[in-house]
């Protein structure tokens, strides 16, 4: 059985986590809402996540916002984020920018302790 790749459904799950973005510039346009870089979660696992923004249509390429990011499997990567966690956003090994989580909405994502 083959089944097809559903980035919608997987997306209807609902955001992981909020967060502040700040993009660094390195974009030539802005982002839109429903944007989908990959972040670097943790030292070994790059995933896509789906960008929300908070009251913006799309973010310049050297601004802020805040809003969140519903990742891709993250069953896949468990325990690896905390408040304040500073993560990578990225356009393949460039990156674009960085999200510091300031709310985690899936329990599977929260790290117990942090160094």
């Amino acid at each position: 059985m083959n089944k097809k790749f559903n980035f919608k459904t997987i997306f209807e799950q609902g955001p992981d986590v909020e967060v502040i973005f700040e993009f660094i510039g390195t974009r030539m346009n802005p982002a839109h809402d429903g944007y989908r870089p990959d972040h670097l979660l943790n030292d070994t696992y790059l995933t896509t996540g789906l960008h929300h923004y908070y009251n913006l249509t799309e973010v310049p390429p050297d601004g802020t916002a805040k809003g969140t990011i519903t990742f891709l499997s993250p069953e896949a990567y468990p325990s690896c984020l905390w408040i304040g966690k500073k993560i990578n956003i990225q356009e393949g090994a460039k990156i674009v920018g960085y999200a510091t989580i300031t709310k985690i909405f899936n329990s599977i994502l929260e790290a117990q302790e942090h160094n």
